[in-house]
Formats: C-alpha cells, sequence, structure tokens
C-alpha cells in the first residue's frame, strides 16, 4: 500500500473515530447503558446490531422502541422473561422488516439461556474450546462462520475496541488484533475503490483481505479502519 493511501486512511480514521459519531449511529444505544452492569451492555449491545441493517432511521427507530421495551436493566428484562409476552412465539407479524416477533423471541431465549450459564456473554465465549471471537460468537449463536456476518462483527467491534470513543471495549479478555472488519456492501466498494480489495464480492475471504490490508495501517487494531472507510465515503460522497 502506498504511504500517501496509509496517511490519508489515518486522517480519516481520526476525523470520523469521535464522539460525535455515536449520535447517528446505533451504537449509541449500548452508549446509553453505559454506567450500567456488564450484561446490559451486552445485551442490549447485542441486539441492537441484530436489527442494524437498512435505513438507518428505521434502524433507531426501532431501536429506541425495544430500548423502551426493556426498560433500564436490559439483563434483568431477560432474566424475568417478559420478553415472552413481548415478542411471542407464535407471532409471526415483523417486529423490524423480515424480523418477526417470533425471530426475536428466538434471540432473547439465547439470551436468557446463556445467561443461566455464565456471568457475562464475554465468559460465554471464553469457555468455547478454541477460535477467534467471531468463530466462537459464531458457534455460540449457532450460525455460519463461513459467512462476512456483519452484524456480529460489529456488535464485536463495539466490545473488543476500547480506545474509549465510539466502541466500548468492555471485554478484556479478547484482543482488538483478533478483529476483523464489519463487511456490508457499502464498506466492500469503498474498499475495492480504495484498492485495499481486488473484489467487489461479499464473502469471509474478501472480509479478511480488507481486514489484513487495514492492519498494514492500523497494526494491532484494524477495526479503526472502519472508521477510514466510512470517513472516505463521507468525504468522497460515494
Amino acid at each position: 500500500m502506498k504511504e500517501e493511501l496509509k496517511e490519508q486512511l489515518k486522517v480519516w480514521a481520526e476525523k470520523y473515530n469521535t464522539t460525535d459519531f455515536i449520535v447517528d449511529d446505533p451504537v449509541q444505544f449500548p452508549h446509553r447503558k453505559r454506567n450500567n452492569r456488564k450484561e446490559d451492555i451486552e445485551i442490549i449491545g447485542f441486539v441492537t446490531a441484530y436489527l442494524s441493517f437498512g435505513n438507518r432511521k428505521q434502524i433507531i427507530k426501532t431501536c429506541n422502541l425495544l430500548a423502551e421495551t426493556m426498560g433500564n436493566s436490559p439483563y434483568e428484562y431477560v432474566m424475568s422473561m417478559k420478553w415472552k409476552i413481548d415478542f411471542e412465539e407464535e407471532n409471526t407479524n415483523s417486529f423490524y422488516r423480515m424480523i418477526t416477533y417470533s425471530r426475536m423471541n428466538a434471540i432473547f431465549c439465547k439470551l436468557h439461556s446463556i445467561y443461566l450459564s455464565f456471568p457475562s456473554m464475554e465468559d460465554c465465549l471464553l469457555a468455547q474450546d478454541k477460535g477467534t471471537p467471531f468463530e466462537r460468537m459464531c458457534k455460540v449463536f449457532e450460525i455460519s462462520d463461513k459467512s462476512p456476518q456483519k452484524k456480529i462483527n460489529m456488535f464485536l467491534r463495539w466490545m473488543i475496541r476500547r480506545d474509549g470513543i465510539v466502541d466500548l471495549g468492555i471485554w478484556k479478555k479478547f484482543s482488538p488484533s483478533e478483529l476483523i472488519i464489519p463487511l456490508d456492501t457499502h464498506v466492500c466498494r469503498m474498499a475495492y475503490i480504495l484498492g485495499l480489495t481486488q473484489s467487489k464480492s461479499y464473502t469471509l475471504s474478501n472480509t479478511k483481505t480488507i481486514t489484513n490490508k487495514l492492519k498494514e495501517v492500523f497494526d494491532n487494531d484494524p477495526c479503526k479502519g472502519d472508521f477510514a472507510l466510512f470517513g472516505y465515503g463521507v468525504e468522497n460522497k460515494q
């Protein structure tokens, strides 16, 4: 990678990795619980990341509704099992886009099972035999670790990156160097235009390619490059 591009990526990352970023981003929801218990931050962070696709205004509107439903303590909400009433297992109506009330019930059921067995979600991941945080997370939630899984990687970025600005960094037993970029079509296109990848494909392989390129710039913190790619899109109206 040319030094000029490296320096520009650093400039964009510093410019957009600020508290101003939080205001219009879904990460605002775990930030609202920043002074709560660790479990509260994990839960609201996870469900927010799960709903973070589509129009940003609609994401925030839906997450506001969910935050109000869960109340001050998402952990107490999960453990009280009130979600069985709010999100009935048989209700196939849409809660947000293609995600039904029934699907939300399944998510809360999984979270409930995690906290019955472990003091935190981080401890649950640590209990898995081996693997990166991404691989462990996919195993816990029984989803494919062969796909980019943008929502999972965004949640992990929030939990593990610990510069204390946008990302909360409440998980201390995993390293930011283990993270991979949360890939969506926008990030993929920005990375392609900048020459960080030769592929436009939305694949795990391409996710790792882009992440490795960002490691050339951000060393042991490749996901700081997420802010740089966002910044490039803003600066160039992409």
